[in-house]
């Protein structure tokens, strides 16, 4: 079974734009052209934010340790 890839971005309490959408945004009339990521509370969208970002810091030390691994295989004594 293959395992599915999550990712975490922090940026999900802003909108998604490109440049498509930010040429529409300067013909804007009305002022509500984005959408933005809600949460019920303050602390809630903290907490997402918070979840978001040390989830990004691990995968980081992940892909770095097995890239370290990876590059450093010869040199290294694992007993795998």
């Amino acid at each position: 079974m293959k395992k599915r890839k999550i990712i975490y971005r922090s940026s999900f309490l802003l909108p998604n734009n490109n440049f498509i959408v930010g040429l529409g945004s300067v013909l804007n009339i009305a002022g509500n052209y984005f959408d933005y990521d809600v949460s019920k509370t303050e602390n809630e969208a903290d907490l997402k934010a918070l979840h978001s970002d040390w989830q990004n810091v691990g995968n980081d030390i992940k892909k770095s340790k097995e890239k370290f691994e990876k590059d450093n295989k010869d040199k290294l004594c694992l007993n795998f």
